[in-house]
C-alpha cells in the first residue's frame, strides 16, 4: 500500500460513495493488526516511522470513509467537486426550515420533559441525515456530483445541528 494511495484504495474498495462499511470496518482491523506500530518497536528507525506513517494513513482513512459526510466530501473531491467552495447560497425554504430547528432545539430546555422533547427532536434530525444519505447514494451513482454537492451542503447543516443537540444532551443528563 502507496503512503500516496486514496482512501478508497487503502481498504481495497471502489471508489464509491456507497461502500459496504462492514468490509471496511473488516479491513480496518486486519490493515491495523498487520501494520501497527507496536510491531515494529524493534525495527530499525526508517521501518518504525513507515509504519508509525502507514498507521496513521489507516486511521485517517477510516475516519474518513466511516462516516457518510466526510465520506461524501473527499468522494466529490476525487470526482473534482470543489467542496470547500464559499458559495453560502441556499433555498430560502430550507434555511427557514434550518433557523426553526435551532429556535426548536433551543427551547428544549425549557419544556416539562426536555429529555423526551430532545430525543424525539434527534429522531426527527437523523431520519432527515438519512434521507440526505439515501439522496446523496443516488446521486453519486448517476454521477450527479453537482447535485450532490449541493445535498452534502444541506447534509452539513444536520450534521451540526445533531452535533449541538448532543451537546444539549450531555448538559441534560
Amino acid at each position: 500500500m502507496s503512503l500516496k494511495a486514496n482512501h478508497f484504495k487503502v481498504f481495497d474498495l471502489p471508489v464509491s460513495f456507497n461502500i459496504d462499511t462492514n468490509t471496511l470496518a473488516q479491513r480496518y482491523r486486519e490493515l491495523q493488526r498487520v501494520a501497527h506500530p507496536d510491531k515494529f518497536a524493534n525495527a530499525p528507525e526508517r521501518a518504525r516511522r513507515l509504519a508509525l506513517q502507514k498507521a496513521t494513513q489507516i486511521n485517517e482513512a477510516f475516519q474518513t470513509l466511516k462516516a457518510p459526510f466526510s465520506r461524501a466530501l473527499y468522494f466529490l473531491q476525487l470526482q473534482g467537486i470543489d467542496t470547500n467552495d464559499n458559495n453560502t447560497a441556499m433555498d430560502n425554504e430550507f434555511l427557514m426550515a434550518q433557523m426553526e430547528l435551532r429556535e426548536e432545539l433551543a427551547d428544549i430546555k425549557q419544556q416539562p420533559q426536555p429529555i423526551e422533547a430532545l430525543n424525539t427532536f434527534l429522531s426527527r434530525i437523523e431520519k432527515e441525515q438519512q434521507r440526505l444519505i439515501d439522496t446523496l447514494s443516488l446521486q453519486c451513482a448517476k454521477q450527479k456530483y453537482q447535485d450532490a454537492s449541493e445535498t452534502v451542503r444541506q447534509f452539513q447543516f444536520f450534521v451540526r445541528l445533531h452535533e449541538e443537540a448532543q451537546r444539549l444532551e450531555e448538559e441534560l443528563i
